[in-house]
């Protein structure tokens, strides 16, 4: 095996030398090389050739810490070593070796601060496997000892790894500085890089302790029989031992006996006295026994009696009405003036209700018959309470909107436009949002009537503003009185007024709706919160989603299901009829400039898609409706257009370049200034069937003239071309219409030119095409001289014929051509089109000629180029 760069100390002192001056040192280095792309796969020439560098492991101590560092070396014109690259190991997040490299030679480094480079990382190949083992061995070392982690490893496995470093033995030695603890300098002798483990179980010392220790236990277990005897004989000893010690203590034991006697007498004694002391006691126990249970009795009674006249004044306080509250309830006024009462006089109605029912009180209370005259009687007060309540809110909401109807300061006036500002509105409102809730609580069937007629009161104050806001754009709007049809309106000098017009219109419909979409949204939310709908703040397509197994989410999930319909009922009353004004703004802009439509189009879906689906769901719906309105106008533009391109086919017979061309391209010009975002479909649409209805109808026409049909075609398709070539580049719509043209525009020159050339040459050329029809019918080369019409002698009187007079013919063919023509810019490149076609025609019948008749001579295809 070659000798590894890793062992050349000359290659380390000479990366030293290159990193002089940066305080680093090297403690490996190794030669490498350097490519990009990807293996087998094709690239551009230089993508993947490989660069010879050097890879050199550095380290740096700064203070307490050592860094360490990645250095690319590049050799100089000089061969000498400089620096290339730099890159902190505390960077390496990743060790890739290649896996489409078969060698297992290459590898890539992933550092994380790189990863906002758009290039992928540069792959390192080494000569050999023990050389990449050395180095990402080394890197790996240096990443544990220096920053205490290792980087991920991929496509390598590193317990093959370590078997490799046991295997080839190398030596690494690492030192610590004992001083600061942070710097470790890492050094590669001359052989192999190494990774070392051992461990010790026993040390030296300890096995020599151990074998001394064992020698002084000689027990001569040589022999069973001898070391069975000499147990036997012990156990013997310590049974005597054992018998003679309990003989000697006797005399203790006969003390100890006659003790125990003595004590067995003073128990006995002590029982029989015990015994009547329990009798004794057993009587006073019973005696006593009986007094507590008389005693416990008449507590109890008098705990019970204390516990139920305390329930019964409870029963009978919730059961009467206070005071305070009993001339609201009562009364047969609603007074605004006692408004805080009124609220007050309803929450407590409402818990005393709820307190009166099964779950808040106790079943046997609910049987009294006190309790159920009670509830009649709040049942009874609830209703005439709700009654009254009911027909002064109604009346109030009906008033407060008169007010502000004839109220001409809350309204747009001539020359100053108002926003709309329902703050007033909203606080008057807020103050009864406690009593409508509590009144939905008590009988949620009045809020029916109530949100219809806060709906219908609110609705002729919303349609009267905009109403006036939209008069008052329109009013404040001043516009040309050019005609919006699309053939005049793009020409002349009226095309700057009209986009003048057109960007005035577009902004007044912005800011309608600016104003009033949010006046919507903040209108729906607050009717959903102020008429107590039961729905949340976000609903996703009014679809709730609930748990199936829970019964309490179910019943929640359908009261929620069913407040949305009755809410969305609610809005399309509260909104009725307020879709007129906007669609009026549509139509008056549309009369303007139709292309208003292309913007308006795009502020309605912009503004529809920053509504979310919520209480407000409803102004989706109204956005929804006033884009299809919009989406109507334009088509109704588009198609009165199609219809004007449509009467060119009924006119007379027209020549050169039909004027709805031209004008189709300034027609997209305008267009183009209006698109963005959304409104891309709108207008694509609008480009297809256009451009449809232009081709089908240039078709139709150049019907019409049966000698030079392709004249008309080549004209206009080429007009088309001229006209859309700065905006096919940037709409892919007309691009694709672009290609189009350009295809019909190449079949039809190429018809019109094969005519022109027939025209001249038709005997030369059917000659040619009588041998081919021969050849197809599988007659031999040299059978055709012998045909009929198709001799040497016919070959030479065609050959006479059509070439003898070649100047006047090709002469001819350029009159010809630019008879008919109104373009004359097109006739050079037709002409030359046609010389080329010529001229490849004649080569084909010029080798058709030297196959069939080898002896006949013909002229050549350079002498006709330069005749032609």
């Amino acid at each position: 095996m070659a000798k590894s760069s890793a062992d050349d100390a000359e290659l380390r002192r000479a990366c030293q030398l290159a990193v002089e001056g940066t305080r680093h040192k090297v403690v490996f280095s190794i030669r490498t090389v350097k490519t990009h792309g990807t293996w087998g796969k094709s690239a551009k020439l230089g993508c993947q050739m490989a660069k010879p560098r050097v890879l050199a492991l550095c380290t740096k101590a700064k203070g307490q810490r050592t860094k360490a560092f990645l250095r690319v070396l590049k050799y100089s014109t000089g061969g000498v070593l400089e620096p290339a690259k730099l890159y902190k190991l505390k960077h390496l997040s990743k060790v890739e070796v290649v896996i489409s490299d078969p060698s297992g030679f290459t590898f890539t480094l992933g550092f994380d601060d790189l990863r906002s480079q758009s290039v992928a990382p540069s792959q390192w190949t080494m000569r050999n496997t023990d050389d990449r083992n050395r180095l990402l061995l080394c890197i790996l070392n240096i990443c544990k000892d220096v920053l205490g982690r290792l980087p991920k490893v991929v496509g390598i496995d590193v317990v093959e790894m370590a078997l490799w470093a046991k295997e080839n033995t190398p030596a690494v030695s690492a030192q610590s500085n004992q001083q600061g603890g942070a710097s470790i300098e890492s050094s590669v002798t001359e052989t192999e890089l190494k990774v070392y483990v051992e461990k010790e179980l026993v040390s030296q010392a300890e096995e020599e302790d151990k074998e001394a220790l064992l020698r002084t236990y000689i027990m001569g277990v040589g022999e069973a029989e001898a070391f069975s005897e000499r147990l036997k004989r012990e156990l013997q000893a310590l049974e005597a031992a054992n018998v003679h010690a309990i003989l000697e203590s006797e005399p203790l034991i006969d003390e100890v006996s006659h003790g125990l006697e003595s004590a067995t007498n003073c128990l006995e004694d002590m029982d029989e006295w015990l015994g009547m002391f329990n009798i004794k006691l057993r009587h006073m126990r019973e005696d006593i026994e009986s007094i507590e249970t008389r005693n416990n009795k008449l507590e109890m009674q008098s705990v019970n009696n204390k516990t139920l006249m305390e329930e019964l004044d409870k029963l009978l306080e919730q059961l009467s009405i206070p005071s305070e509250y009993s001339a609201c309830l009562i009364g047969d006024s609603f007074d605004e003036a006692q408004m805080q009462q009124n609220i007050e006089a309803c929450e407590w109605l409402t818990t005393a209700l709820r307190g009166l029912e099964v779950p808040n009180i106790d079943p046997i209370y609910a049987k009294m018959r006190g309790v159920k005259e009670k509830r009649g009687e709040l049942q009874i007060i609830k209703s005439t309470f709700v009654g009254k309540a009911s027909e002064y809110m109604r009346s109030y909401f009906a008033t407060f909107v008169d007010f502000m109807l004839n109220d001409k300061n809350y309204f747009s006036q001539q020359g100053q436009l108002k926003r709309p500002d329902h703050a007033e509105l909203r606080f008057k409102c807020s103050t009864y949002a406690r009593l409508l809730k509590h009144l939905k609580i008590l009988d949620k069937n009045c809020l029916g009537p109530l949100r219809k007629a806060y709906c219908s009161s609110l609705n002729l104050l919303l349609r009267k503003e905009a109403r006036e806001f939209a008069n008052e754009l329109r009013v404040g709007v001043k516009t040309s009185k050019t005609p919006s049809v699309w053939f005049e309106v793009f020409t002349g000098s009226g095309q700057n007024v009209n986009l003048a017009d057109t960007a005035t219109v577009s902004e007044a419909y912005a800011k309608m709706l600016t104003i009033f979409i949010p006046l919507l949204v903040d209108e729906s939310s607050f009717f959903a919160h102020f008429m107590c709908f039961e729905v949340p703040s976000t609903i996703d397509g009014n679809k709730i989603k609930h748990n199936e197994d829970n019964d309490d989410s179910i019943t929640s999930g359908k009261s929620v299901m069913v407040d949305i319909a009755a809410l969305n009922e609610s809005l399309q009353d509260l909104f009725d009829g307020i879709e007129e004004e906007f669609s009026a703004v549509v139509d008056w802009a549309y009369k303007i400039d139709p292309l208003c439509c292309i913007s308006m189009h795009e502020t309605t879906e912009r503004c529809l898609s920053s509504q979310k689906a919520d209480a407000a769901g409803y102004v989706r719906i109204l956005l929804d409706d006033l884009a299809c309105h919009i989406y109507m106008q334009f088509n109704r533009f588009v198609d009165n257009a199609c219809h004007q391109i449509e009467r060119n086919e009924r006119n007379a017979r027209q020549t050169g370049v039909l004027p709805y061309i031209p004008r189709f391209a300034s027609l997209a010009t305008r267009m183009e200034q209006y698109v963005a975002g959304q409104s891309r479909d709108l207008v694509d649409q609008a480009y297809t069937k256009f451009v449809n209805i232009m081709f089908e109808t240039l078709k139709k026409n150049s019907k019409a003239d049966p000698k030079n049909p392709d004249i008309f075609l080549i004209e206009n398709y080429a007009a088309f071309q001229n006209s859309l070539y700065d905006l096919a580049r940037v709409v892919p719509t007309l691009a694709k219409f672009y290609n189009e043209a350009i295809e019909a525009y190449e079949q039809a020159c190429t018809r019109h030119i094969s005519m022109i050339i027939y025209s001249q040459f038709d005997r030369l050329f059917q000659f040619a095409r009588n041998i081919e029809d021969l050849m197809l019918n599988n007659v031999a080369a040299e059978e055709i001289p012998f045909q009929v019409g198709l001799s040497r002698v016919d070959l030479r009187k065609t050959l006479k014929s059509s070439l003898s007079g070649f100047d006047k013919s090709s002469a001819a063919m350029y009159k010809k051509l630019q008879k008919n023509l109104t373009s004359e810019e097109l006739l050079p490149s037709l002409w030359d089109k046609c010389k080329k076609d010529f001229l490849d025609k004649y080569e084909s019948f010029v080798q058709l000629v030297a196959k069939i008749y080898p002896a006949e001579s013909v002229p050549s295809v350079a002498e006709l180029r330069h005749r032609i």
